[in-house]
């Protein structure tokens, strides 16, 4: 029974018929063709698998597909792009304030901070001189040799001069435009300058911090011996970097007006020993 079932179906499915459509009016034969079941499926089911597949290029690669509920607008897409690299800017800029906050916490309270990683790679290390007997004319030359390469590290560490015995350079001549006040916690003087005025180092040291900062614009630190530290504000440029050693009166950067904190081109220049704020006009003639 079974068989003949199968049979019975398998040829239904061969049995031919014919499809004709007449002329409404003259009954006349306009189109005819001959078809099995079995062709009509294989057709119906190719014609379903090409709508669908045209279906899905469509909605992938026309504005429509932002018709269906849940996807997302050209606009929204944007926004969204625009919100992760904000969001990865605002990360470093954190990064960045933070470093920069821990540093001058150091400075005040007259430590020195560590050197970048990148900066150590590079730096080069001291050179380990080898003492010999020499006359006087040699043993001076040696010393002021010692002097311009940063050698004498030891003497330099035990020599505390007096500040009233320190002679500093101006870091920029001009006119004082705000004095150094403690009352207002305005720890500086600020000097106006002609534009794109050069700025000295006021003694030779070693640039400790050398970058830029969204209040102050770019900034430059050094330090000095007798535990002193000169700070440069709202520069427009700045010529060294974190590591390099400066000689007294070199010149370090250019007068500008970089930073929230600035109403015009001007340098804002602190004068910090062991800590304590200093006030610069006592000891440097501007």
């Amino acid at each position: 029974m079974k068989k003949e079932k199968k049979k019975k179906i398998i040829q239904k499915l061969k049995n031919r018929y014919r499809l004709i459509i007449y002329n409404d009016s003259t009954f006349q034969t306009v189109w005819s063709t001959k078809l099995t079941r079995m062709n009509v499926f294989v057709i119906g089911g190719m014609g379903s698998l090409l709508l669908i597949f045209l279906t899905v290029l469509i909605i992938a690669y026309t504005p429509i597909r932002e018709f269906i509920p849940g996807y997302p607008s050209g606009d929204v897409r944007d926004l969204i792009v625009r919100n992760a690299i904000m969001v990865d800017s605002l990360e470093q800029q954190l990064h960045l304030r933070d470093n920069y906050f821990d540093k001058i916490k150091l400075l005040v309270e007259g430590g020195v901070p560590e050197e970048p990683d990148y900066m150590a790679d590079t730096m080069e290390r001291p050179v380990e001189v080898a003492m010999h007997a020499y006359n006087h004319d040699s043993v001076f030359r040696q010393n002021l040799l010692e002097e311009q390469l940063g050698l004498s590290l030891q003497q330099s560490e035990t020599k505390q001069t007096s500040l009233a015995q320190v002679h500093f350079f101006t870091p920029l001549k001009g006119l004082v435009s705000q004095k150094f006040d403690k009352n207002i916690d305005h720890f500086a003087v600020d000097i106006v300058g002609l534009p794109n005025a050069r700025i000295s180092a006021v003694l030779a040291g070693t640039v400790v911090f050398a970058g830029w900062t969204v209040e102050t614009g770019y900034v430059i630190y050094l330090q000095h011996d007798n535990n002193l530290i000169s700070v440069y504000k709202h520069n427009s440029e700045l010529l060294k970097k974190v590591g390099e050693q400066v000689q007294a009166g070199e010149v370090i950067a250019f007068m500008g007006n970089t930073g929230e904190l600035t109403t015009g081109p001007h340098l804002h220049f602190e004068l910090w020993h062991k800590g304590t704020p200093l006030d610069p006009m006592q000891y440097i003639d501007f």
